[in-house]
């Protein structure tokens, strides 16, 4: 080789240190989830909100109605987890912190078997009033209804007893400065008790022989009984309470994407004992370092290391793939994995919260606990609904009495007014959807931060991609040198740049370091690392001098014009001691094996894929024909991409960028949305608003076709709970729906929108639906729509 002037046109090399990507950012606030019990509407939640963001040790509250968890972030130097959780007991709720071993907060029910006796006992009194209305649907009028003291007595039984769930809650509210739903049921129904109490005290003499004998055929116009309506406010009670119960089993066990992922990790484990032998104990005795055995069909309990045995692992549940993965001594295994083939000993070396999948669990509690932008208009909805229903139901009374003349009419059309409203269905509209979409993004390998994120990963129109490690492998490959001075062993300059590149992150450094190690080659101490952003690293070696590891021009290196056709595919890494240069590597990596699938996936969904990257123009170039891609830049330092986004957004287009390094992190900080790849650095996934747990592109489309479901689906519920209370309040209000029929309709109501929400769990992505059944060339539809 002859020599090279001191020029460069190659800016393929990013890199930063990994102490610069590893050191630990300070924290401002500490985090803390809150399982809430006792909500009943989003008013509830509404209500935790504004008591806590009234503290000054509270930064920001985010509760979650459908999940029923609290999400506060807060000054840990001025108060406690403890004491945020009495703020929330004082407004009439029950907040439960997380346990120790537990993987995240759970209130007491969800830790016990709860039998619905309430609801039982309250339909065992309803069954006489449905005899009754049966005998009014088949001709023979109220002869089959109980007579009005038995009607009284089971009527107070169910207002008073039964019904006291609602009273609690509506006080409660009401002290915290909001009404919930329970405050229009509780007036509803009250005012239904009330007034056939009344109606029956003064009808005949008052004497108690009259009172018992009055209405012996039961009211509603028999003879010698007056006009009650004890059944109205029964039926009322045990309908809303019916939907409560159907809600709450929904959102908790079909809703909820967390039970699943808890119920992939035994209740109890093999243990080896000292003498070998093995015993089966709880997984909440298992401690560190415990030593524990995984057989075929089973689950691994905990993360940690094989140290005896081989065998083949699926890890779906984090990565989104089901292709088993081989396990052998060594190498690391994952709580919940499920053990495909083999048998396996491992050392436990993280547990419960600690564990992968318990990180998951909290990633997914706390995004599913957070809130869409679209939820915003129906808290303020919410806010004032109550108010507002109780004020129309008032003026449907009075005019409906001046009207008619008839208080009892007037009374049954503003109590329908009060039954059917339903700020529940408004509440439960995004929430629900947001919890079913971000499971199923979890099951597909996609772990958004927040519903924000989901929510900006269903408007992108433009996906930007890093090269290496996002399309490509990761893992490059020297194909090629060169050296300045024939003299010099590559194994020496190798040595060097390998020395130096050990201290960064990047994948051209990480290949440089294993060919160095794989050659047996020892590495020099380095001192005076630093870095320069889209250029390369630098660092001292007694002895040597100042060594740059880089691109060209930062090496000071200038190749020939006519090099071998793989420099200009290949990445290029130049070494320098003092500013004179010694040589240079050409890097080549793969693309990953469905990168083509998955950016014709994007692109078919009208996604316009965009390549940036630092690597020089030809290799980009190359990369973006194998892929067809359009739109492909090179020699891309962190800022350019940043601004090219930026330039991007102001012409209209909602960006994502998918990387895997620290120069990606501006880039992703400056996108709507962003996503990190598996595995990559800490700063990428701190910037990035979801993580791929998979290495596969196809994830990345998985993500943007589940976000846009989501939202198609938290908006089908907006709609629907909207138009049911424009619909609903004013056909109470004439006289269309009498309170029985209202509360039916009002249970229906938030039922309706869960399983709305409930179909986004089906959701399929078109590799999925290839396995279930044969997919034609030519069909283009890639998912269920949702």
């Amino acid at each position: 080789m002859t020599d090279y002037s001191r020029t460069a046109t190659d800016e393929s090399y990013e890199v930063d240190t990994d102490i610069q990507a590893n050191t630990a950012l300070q924290p401002e606030r500490a985090h803390l989830q809150l399982a809430i019990d006792g909500m009943s509407c989003q008013a509830c939640a509404s209500r935790i909100e504004k008591v806590l963001n009234k503290k000054d040790e509270v930064y920001k509250v985010n509760v979650n109605f459908a999940g029923e968890t609290a999400n506060v972030d807060y000054n840990p130097e001025q108060t406690t987890p403890e004491q945020i959780a009495e703020w929330v007991n004082k407004t009439g709720f029950v907040a439960n912190l997380q346990a120790s071993d537990s993987l995240f907060a759970q209130t007491d029910k969800d830790t016990a078997i709860e039998y619905p006796w309430r609801l039982i006992g309250l339909w065992i009194c309803l069954i006489p009033f449905l005899v009754g209305m049966a005998g009014m649907l088949t001709g023979s009028g109220m002869a089959w209804m109980p007579p009005i003291w038995v009607q009284f007595i089971l009527a107070t039984i169910v207002q008073f007893g039964f019904a006291l769930p609602f009273y609690k809650s509506a006080w409660a509210s009401i002290k915290g400065g909001l009404a919930n739903m329970d405050v229009l049921v509780v007036i509803g129904t009250v005012t239904i008790w009330a007034y056939s109490t009344y109606l029956w005290l003064t009808h005949g003499d008052g004497t108690l022989n009259s009172l018992l004998q009055s209405g012996h055929l039961g009211g509603h116009g028999a003879s010698n009984s007056p006009a009650v309506y004890f059944e109205a406010g029964v039926m009322v009670i045990a309908f809303v309470r019916t939907g409560k119960y159907l809600e709450e089993r929904t959102k908790k066990h079909s809703l909820n994407s967390i039970d699943l992922l808890l119920s992939l990790t035994p209740d109890e484990v093999e243990q080896q004992q000292p003498n070998g032998e093995f015993h089966n104990i709880g997984l909440s005795d298992v401690q560190m370092d415990d030593v524990l055995r995984a057989k075929q069909g089973s689950r691994v309990a905990t993360d940690g290391t094989v140290i005896e045995g081989s065998g083949w692992c699926e890890e779906s549940h984090l990565t989104g793939e089901s292709v088993p993965i081989k396990k052998e001594v060594g190498d690391e295994l994952l709580a919940g994995a499920l053990v495909e083939n083999g048998s396996l000993l491992y050392r436990v070396g993280a547990k419960g919260r600690d564990t992968k999948l318990g990180d998951m669990v909290q990633a997914l509690s706390d995004a599913q606990g957070s809130k869409a932008d679209l939820a915003r208009l129906a808290d303020r909805v919410t806010a004032i609904f109550v108010p507002v229903v109780i004020a129309i139901a008032i003026i449907t009374f009075a005019i409906t009495w001046w009207l008619t003349g008839m208080v009892d009419t007037a009374l049954m059309h503003a109590v329908s007014v009060l039954v059917i409203a339903c700020p529940c269905a408004l509440g439960l509209a995004t929430p629900a959807a947001i919890m079913a979409g971000m499971g199923v993004a979890a099951r597909h390998g996609v772990w958004f931060k927040d519903a924000q994120s989901l929510e900006a990963a269903g408007h992108i129109d433009t996906v930007v991609l890093d090269k290496t490690g996002t399309l490509t492998l990761g893992k490059p490959a020297i194909v090629d040198h060169v050296m300045v001075d024939r003299s010099l062993a590559v194994d020496d300059v190798l040595q060097i740049a390998a020395s130096v590149e050990a201290h960064a992150s990047h994948p051209l450094a990480t290949a440089l370091v294993n060919t160095a190690k794989a050659r047996q080659l020892s590495l020099f101490d380095v001192t005076d690392i630093s870095v320069v952003k889209g250029a390369g690293i630098q660092a001292n070696i007694e002895g040597l001098g100042l060594i740059k590891i880089g691109t060209p021009e930062f090496a000071n290196l200038t190749l020939p014009k006519l090099m071998p056709k793989v420099w200009q595919i290949a990445s290029t890494v130049a070494i320098s001691i003092n500013d004179e240069p010694l040589g240079a590597f050409a890097l080549a990596d793969d693309l990953k094996a469905d990168t083509p699938q998955a950016i014709t996936a994007l692109q078919d969904a009208g996604i316009n894929v965009i390549l940036m990257s630092g690597d020089k123009q030809s290799v980009v170039d190359h990369v973006a024909a194998q892929l067809g891609i359009d739109n492909a830049y090179g020699k891309m330092s962190p800022r350019d991409k940043a601004s090219q986004i930026a330039r991007l957004q102001t012409a209209g287009h909602k960006v994502a960028m998918a990387g895997d390094g620290v120069n990606d992190a501006p880039a992703m900080a400056t996108a709507d949305a962003s996503f990190a790849m598996f595995e990559g650095t800490d700063v990428a996934q701190h910037s990035a608003s979801a993580r791929l747990m998979g290495e596969s592109l196809m994830h990345i489309d998985a993500a943007q076709k589940i976000a846009q479901a989501t939202l198609r689906n938290i908006k089908q519920n907006l709609f629907f709970a909207f138009v049911y209370n424009c619909l609903g309040i004013p056909l109470a209000a004439l006289g269309f729906l009498n309170p029985m029929i209202a509360a039916a309709a009002m249970a229906m109501s938030s039922i309706s929108v869960l399983m709305n929400a409930l179909r986004l769990t089906r959701f399929q992505t078109a590799v999925e639906l290839e396995q279930v059944v044969p997919v034609s060339p030519t069909d283009k539809d890639p998912l269920i729509k949702a």
